[in-house]
């Protein structure tokens, strides 16, 4: 079954469930367009919530369940960030074309094409967290919520701790890896089975692997620019662009009230989210105790209700805008 196929059928179930009308398109941006589903009706009084992925370089498929909370009166904006899926693909552009900026760019262009930019909150995943964050902190006019779902506050720490987990995975496994990775044979069916080790504790404990996760695995794996350049070949060795980066100095800026989400047995540890916690005036911290980097997944029910709580406590009011010395924080 293919990318496309696992998608749809997927989206054809989940669309059926929720009780809420959707659409579809492109937003175009630059010379290239973003594709969009929005569930449900924005401009009825509540924000709506904007879902950015993670990644980077992957797709919306493994969210697509936040979908559900439209039949609540919540819109949904899924997006695929440029790249990947069925947004416009990118593999003849140069290294140094993909930057944070590009996304953030992107994502400002997103809210203001779809014209909810006066009323929205914003949920980032991984990657997508910290764009999200990173976006929060130039206070956009409009945005009245923000939710940061295991995420890094920076590679930096990311880095710090892959390495910490890495060294508490069997001892075997640890070192078929590394016997790989110098040999540059990661792409051996040995080394694959060895990393599953780590994606089962650490990525996704369900098993098996839910089809929106798989599906957004097979588009990355079809088209893997986005990851290879920005990342690098895996999640144990970011060696692309973001390698450095990081949002902790921005993160003092954040003027909405923002929900941290992540798993007890995260990739994404307390150690890489706690500058979150530390520096965002408004926050509070919802750790899932059975699940790992994708909660939405592993424990759908509570994470819906805690989300579907969250969203309620904001009354459906945006932030004012910021000064004009606040909004050149993003860049």
């Amino acid at each position: 079954m293919d990318a496309v196929r696992a998608r749809d059928g997927r989206v054809d179930e989940v669309m059926g469930m929720v009780k809420a009308p959707s659409a579809q398109g492109w937003v175009p941006f630059r010379d290239c367009r973003t594709w969009y589903r929005v569930t449900g009706t924005p401009g009825a009084g509540r924000p709506a919530l904007v879902v950015a992925h993670g990644g980077p370089g992957s797709t919306h498929d493994y969210l697509l369940n936040l979908a559900e909370l439209a039949g609540d009166g919540w819109p949904v904006v899924h997006y695929d960030q440029l790249g990947n899926g069925g947004s416009t693909r990118l593999a003849d552009r140069p290294t140094d074309f993909f930057t944070p900026e590009l996304y953030l760019d992107e994502l400002d262009n997103l809210v203001r094409g779809l014209r909810i930019s006066d009323n929205y909150v914003l949920l980032g995943h991984s990657w997508g967290g910290m764009l999200a964050a990173r976006h929060a902190a130039a206070r956009p006019a409009g945005l009245a919520g923000l939710v940061i779902a295991d995420a890094p506050a920076s590679y930096l720490l990311w880095r710090q701790e892959m390495e910490v987990l890495r060294a508490a995975l069997p001892p075997e496994v640890d070192a078929t890896m590394r016997r790989h990775e110098n040999a540059g044979t990661t792409d051996s069916n040995e080394y694959f089975r060895a990393a599953r080790v780590f994606y089962d504790r650490h990525v996704c404990r369900v098993q098996p692997w839910p089809r929106d996760y798989v599906a957004s695995l097979m588009e990355v794996s079809n088209d893997s620019t986005v990851y290879s350049v920005m990342n690098g070949p895996n999640e144990f060795h970011v060696v692309g662009t973001l390698k450095d980066w990081s949002v902790v100095n921005c993160l003092a800026e954040i003027a909405v009230p923002t929900l941290l989400m992540s798993g007890r047995h995260d990739e994404a540890t307390p150690v890489t989210m706690q500058p979150f916690a530390d520096r965002i005036p408004d926050v509070r911290w919802e750790i899932f105790e059975e699940s790992s980097h994708m909660p939405n997944l592993e424990e759908p029910e509570r994470f819906r209700a805690v989300l579907a709580e969250f969203l309620g406590q904001l009354g459906g009011q945006p932030v004012p805008a910021a000064s004009e010395h606040a909004e050149t924080m993003r860049r």
